[in-house]
């Protein structure tokens, strides 16, 4: 779940990346409060590229190395407006759980 809404998240606002370049920008833009562990992160991309949500192709990196880099597809964006509904009304029964207390 968590995971498969930072990525999507992540390509929906970044375009195209490769896995180390979701890592680094997930890390920094959560001020390095998460991190994505490369072994979950790669098991991850392979499941959502089967489920069509995103696309690789290879090219260079900026250091001219070659690496998969992941788009999101239409059916990525419809799974992340999902995914960010779901994670909405997750936060919203969270929040009023602590209200209650």
């Amino acid at each position: 779940g968590s995971l498969d809404l930072l990525v999507l998240k992540t390509l929906s606002q970044i375009g195209s990346l490769h896995g180390y370049g979701l890592v680094l920008h997930i890390q920094r833009a959560s001020d390095e409060l998460l991190s994505v562990e490369e072994g979950s992160l790669y098991p991850a991309l392979h499941r959502m590229e089967q489920s069509g949500w995103i696309r690789s192709d290879w090219a260079l990196t900026e250091t001219n190395r070659k690496a998969k880099y992941y788009k999101l597809t239409p059916a990525g964006r419809k799974e992340l407006e999902q995914a960010e509904k779901s994670f909405e009304q997750l936060v919203k029964g969270i929040r009023a759980i602590f209200r209650y207390a």
